[in-house]
């Protein structure tokens, strides 16, 4: 089947502590896979998509873990190459009640970042209509750089569309560094999807709305700006929509939130839905994501969105 939508980048072995407090206190994790972009592969699958999700693990049981899970939400993980000369990420996270979580990675020569631009597939990427990627594999590595690079290139010269999440994890690089590289690749994007707080660090503007055209001015198509429980405001050429956020009783755990936005945008962009309602469906899925615990468990089927968004219909 050939894929609607192509990613790739690293996917890692998460180990969350049970016990409240610092790390060196925990006894006992429960273990979860996680990753940007396969988060968002996952998502797009479960929404009814077909897609592909490629990238480097180790000759490890984690990596084929990472391999067996992806794969068993039906995305296609042919292009995954096993690589024997280095390790699967891996990455522990502490529990708390209230306040942030410390978060631990050991992916410093981690399989994916010696992804290069020799394990793009060109013929898959120009076969589908949306190419997928992020900053966070532009972090992991100079060779991942330009492998994102070489990748958006691809797809402009076969007219597959490119969105681009910022995902800015400063852990891995400068904001400095951060902004010259995605600034780079902003003139490939069709769309591009920030968190408020990511297209301030881009543009220097506060305001989502001034944020979304500075995007624009650097090269963006589009720009579409999380704004969080308020929802999130979308920019074209033509058109300029802000969709509040969902309700939700109670959030469990807001890691994947942007990726499950991602999924749902993507999602309603694919089957044809207006700009509103394509936003609409990545506020509810990002919402949907954050009612449980790991990066992909939250994630809803294209039924959970739809009965989703007839019950928001009822309640105005």
């Amino acid at each position: 089947m050939v894929p609607e939508v192509v990613t790739f980048g690293e996917t890692m072995v998460l180990l969350a502590a049970n016990e409240i407090g610092p790390l060196r206190f925990a006894s006992t994790f429960t273990r979860f896979v996680a990753g940007t972009e396969s988060n968002v592969a996952i998502g797009l699958a479960r929404l009814g998509h077909s897609v592909a999700w490629s990238s480097r693990v180790g000759d490890d049981e984690f990596g084929q873990l990472v391999i067996n899970t992806v794969r068993g939400e039906g995305v296609d993980t042919r292009g995954v190459i096993v690589d024997a000369a280095a390790p699967t990420g891996l990455v522990l996270k502490e529990k708390r009640e209230v306040g942030p979580r410390k978060v631990l990675y050991y992916r410093a020569g981690s399989a994916a970042s010696r992804l290069a631009p020799s394990d793009l597939d060109a013929h898959q990427i120009g076969s589908a209509r949306w190419l997928h990627v992020t900053g966070v594999t532009m972090a992991i590595s100079s060779s991942a750089r330009e492998t994102v690079r070489a990748a958006v290139e691809m797809a402009r010269d076969r007219d597959v569309k490119v969105s681009f999440d910022p995902n800015m994890r400063l852990r891995l690089w400068t904001r400095e560094q951060a902004r010259a590289a995605m600034c780079e690749i902003l003139p490939y994007c069709d769309v591009v999807l920030p968190g408020i707080d990511e297209a301030e660090m881009l543009t220097g503007e506060s305001d989502a709305r001034r944020a979304a055209n500075a995007l624009r001015s650097l090269g963006a198509a589009s720009a579409v700006v999380k704004l969080g429980a308020d929802g999130a405001l979308a920019v074209t050429a033509h058109e300029q929509v802000q969709v509040p956020g969902i309700r939700l009783e109670r959030i469990v755990d807001p890691v994947g939130a942007g990726d499950g936005f991602a999924a749902g945008f993507l999602s309603g962009t694919l089957r044809g839905l207006g700009l509103a309602e394509s936003v609409r469906w990545g506020n509810i899925v990002g919402g949907l994501a954050m009612t449980a615990t790991g990066d992909t468990e939250g994630l809803p089927t294209r039924r959970e969105v739809e009965e989703l968004r007839l019950d928001q219909d009822v309640a105005r």
